[in-house]
């Protein structure tokens, strides 16, 4: 399978997605879009968050509040780099996203409800589909 992705995703793609690498911060297509619409794995296609979810983290990656769906992704404990975090893996194709943190918003600007959670995705694991005509 891995074989499949070697094929299809450029080297950087590959290293952040199938080998956990981290792309460098302030340096992805999305950490600072705006736009309306959806976040897509950029593996296989499938919805992972919401541009509603999405906050800017001041971190330099793109960060949400919660994904899409409770079955867009899965988390795992990551030990690799001497500390206890939690990796956020994409449900369907088992890519590295990147990792979640509990140092989210747990109210928005606007008065909406948050999670406390800050989902903290490289871009280039992303495929961003905007909204069109107003949906």
């Amino acid at each position: 399978m891995d074989i499949d992705f070697k094929k299809k995703l450029p080297p950087d793609q590959y290293h952040v997605m199938r080998e956990k690498g981290t792309e460098p911060p302030f340096t992805g297509k999305y950490y600072k879009t705006k736009d309306k619409g959806f976040y897509k794995c950029a593996a296989c296609g499938a919805e992972l968050f919401s541009s509603e979810t999405k906050f800017d983290s001041g971190t330099g990656w793109p960060s949400f509040y919660a994904p899409a769906t409770s079955e867009s992704v899965k988390t795992a404990p990551d030990l690799s780099s001497g500390m206890m975090r939690t990796e956020v893996i994409c449900q369907k194709c088992c890519s590295h996203l990147g990792h979640v943190f509990e140092d989210g918003p747990k109210t928005l600007p606007d008065g909406r409800q948050a999670t406390g959670k800050r989902y903290c995705v490289n871009s280039c694991a992303l495929e961003f589909n905007p909204e069109k005509n107003g949906n």
